[in-house]
């Protein structure tokens, strides 16, 4: 009967000490960093919309890549 207890206790253990390792690598609720909107614009030739921040400006124009930017607007 003994026997029993002590795998129970050791089994206790282990357990507690499993549950704290998943408690300290999970990070808290509410402190992750949510990437804020960006404005969308469209390709002056193919008018594939992409972030404002990423495209290439040529003349007042946005493009998409620098291979639509040598082309130019779509007629």
């Amino acid at each position: 009967m003994s026997k029993y207890l002590v795998l129970l206790l050791v089994l206790a253990l282990v357990y507690g000490h499993w549950r704290s390792q998943q408690r300290r690598q999970t990070p808290p609720p509410g402190n992750h960093k949510t990437p804020l909107p960006q404005t969308m614009i469209a390709c002056a030739h193919c008018g594939l919309l992409l972030p404002q921040s990423e495209a290439l400006q040529h003349q007042g124009q946005a493009y998409c890549c620098a291979a639509h930017r040598d082309l130019g607007p779509a007629p």
